[in-house]
């Protein structure tokens, strides 16, 4: 699971995009994780948890490792994007 954004300067985050391969759980866990950090700030962003992805897709108990996944991938676009900022600075 890889998600990728684009944050203008205000810290919005403007545009999502994610790319999965795996079962249908994951694959709408990382659709909802886009859905949900779209049009918002790098904060907002950043308290997104997976058990709240996985009480909005209903996933059941064996399904829940595909929410974690969903919210390791927004942290990990989160530190991409600052470590970035910290290389322009």
């Amino acid at each position: 699971m890889k998600l990728q954004i684009r944050v203008d300067d205000n810290g919005k985050i403007v545009e999502a995009k994610f790319k999965t391969f795996g079962c249908g759980s994951a694959i709408a866990s990382s659709s909802l994780a886009t859905e949900w950090i779209n049009g918002k700030t790098i904060e907002y962003a950043s308290k997104i948890k997976n058990d709240e992805i996985a009480k909005e897709l209903c996933l059941p108990p064996v399904k829940l490792h595909c929410s974690m996944l969903a919210q390791d991938a927004i942290q990990a676009a989160l530190k991409d994007y600052q470590k970035k900022q910290k290389k322009e600075a």
